[in-house]
């Protein structure tokens, strides 16, 4: 008999097996799991995706989700899941590992991890000094050619939302069209192809979040790196803190699994896990800080947006049609 599932009456909800559904990095997702089926013998069938396409998924299957929890790089797809009603309230005490702004304002969610948006650049083609202190400075024409962009990635869905926040849509809109411009053929499906790209001097500079640079210095080794990263100016609208966090799901049969499943996430023995892999990511629950050479992430100067701002990326994605960059 699995852990937590004594005492269980016919047709009551059990503790696992329990469905992930992982928008997050398999590498960070698969170490966890393994900790928590492990510590708790409940097994964990993992199915990797795109966290968009995921809860478009779960928005799609309703209440016949095989899903038990969905666990994402971003706190957009949650927000919309959670304005679609279908996540169950987290436990107070899970909850309560993490400070509550990188939790989900109503408690439909959990945050587990963070990163920030920085700049990546390749330092043969760029010096430090050359570099923008803000995001909109690269809808400049100086950075015609030079600009590489990702942006089908969900991680720059956040910036677009912070520029709106500071400037509204229209100007967001005009940024975004400039951005196009300046990039021209240099577009890439995700952060790690841009991230290379600089790094090998196809481009000159782009935006990221910060473990990807780690990740790819781990993979290659220190002598092949030939770009670094940089942060925007204090509080400019492109220095953005996003939260991946997890969530049960309201159809879920096996919700006391689940629950654990989050519980662990955040606890410190899953936080540790995260504080000393290679998904270069900083920890947010139960007073862990990473392990890794990261800047302190209580020196982090980030726009100051909260989740509820964040929203669900609805109003990102828009303009990136709008632009023609999706």
């Amino acid at each position: 008999m699995l852990p937590g599932c004594g005492g269980k009456t016919a047709g009551a909800p059990s503790a696992g097996p329990i469905t992930l559904y992982n928008g997050q990095h398999p590498e960070t997702t698969d170490s966890v799991v393994a900790a928590f089926e492990k510590a708790t013998g409940i097994k964990v069938d993992i199915r990797n995706g795109d966290e968009d396409v995921l809860a478009n998924q779960i928005v799609e299957e309703g209440k016949s989700s095989p899903a038990d929890v969905i666990y994402t790089e971003n706190s957009q797809a949650l927000q919309f899941l959670e304005t679609k009603n279908l996540l169950a309230s987290v436990p107070g005490s899970t909850l309560a590992k993490v400070p509550s702004r990188y939790n989900s304002p109503t408690g439909d969610w959990v945050g587990v991890s963070a990163r920030v948006s920085v700049i990546v650049y390749n330092t043969k083609l760029l010096a430090a000094g050359q570099l923008p202190t803000s995001v909109l400075d690269l809808a400049e024409p100086k950075w015609s050619g030079k600009l590489g962009l990702a942006p089908s990635e969900t991680d720059f869905q956040p910036i677009i939302t912070s520029v709106v926040h500071s400037y509204g849509q229209a100007e967001a809109l005009r940024w975004l069209e400039a951005l196009k411009k300046n990039a021209a053929s240099h577009t890439y499906p995700d952060n790690e192809t841009l991230t290379a790209a600089v790094n090998n001097g196809q481009v000159a500079i782009g935006i990221i979040n910060h473990y990807y640079w780690y990740r790819l210095r781990y993979e290659i080794g220190n002598s092949s790196m030939h770009s670094r990263i940089a942060y925007f100016a204090p509080r400019d609208p492109g220095y953005v803190i996003d939260v991946s966090g997890a969530g049960v799901l309201r159809s879920s049969h096996h919700k006391p699994g689940a629950e654990k499943f989050l519980a662990f996430l955040v606890s410190k023995a899953g936080q540790e896990i995260i504080a000393h892999s290679q998904s270069y990511e900083y920890p947010l629950g139960s007073g862990v800080v990473t392990a890794q050479p990261l800047r302190p992430f209580s020196q982090l100067q980030p726009t100051p947006l909260t989740i509820a701002q964040l929203g669900d990326g609805a109003t990102a994605v828009a303009l990136l049609h709008e632009a023609q960059l999706l």
